[in-house]
Formats: structure tokens, sequence, C-alpha cells
């Protein structure tokens, strides 16, 4: 059974009151799961959408661009492009629907 400091973070967040109440950067924060021995996830995120704006403008960003964010390394931002190459091939699935 989840305890109530198991809502202190995204993830927690997430699962009590449902994605679509989750903040960019809560959502951003799940994906990227850790942060360092200095800043937490979400203020990994935080300093992601400072950077780039929205998450509508991290997609497409180069690796190495995603990188230069303290606590995103290769595989984090690998990680974060794949989010939205799942996401291009939804809206293309989608689109083909129509």
């Amino acid at each position: 059974m989840e305890t109530e400091t198991t809502y202190d973070h995204a993830g927690g967040k997430l699962r009590r009151l449902g994605p679509s109440k989750c903040t960019e950067q809560d959502l951003l924060a799940i994906i990227i799961n850790n942060g360092t021995k200095k800043i937490s996830a979400g203020q990994v995120a935080q300093n992601l959408l400072d950077k780039f704006g929205t998450v509508y403008d991290l997609q497409g960003k180069r690796l190495c661009d995603l990188m230069e964010i303290e606590g995103i390394g290769p595989t984090k931002a690998t990680q974060i492009a794949a989010v939205f190459e799942i996401c291009r091939r939804v809206i293309i699935h989608i689109e083909r629907e129509d």
C-alpha cells in the first residue's frame, strides 16, 4: 500500500490525481526518474523547461543540446527523445485513421 510520502514526488502525484493534473515539469520528472546528488529529477525537469521553453519546444532537440542540462546524460537524453518519437508515431497513426 502506498504511503502519503509516495505522493511527494511526480509519480505519486500522477497515481493519486491522474496524468491530466500533472504539470509539464511533473511529467518530465517522471521520465527523467532521478536527479543527481545535488538536484532532484523535478529540478532537472525545470532546468530543461527553463532552457527550452515548453515540452513542445523540447521535441526535435539534439541529444547533445539536452545533455547541456546538469543531470541529463546520454541515457536520459535518449529516453526523452524516445518519448517524443512514440508521440510522433501515435500522431501519425491517428492522422491515418481520419
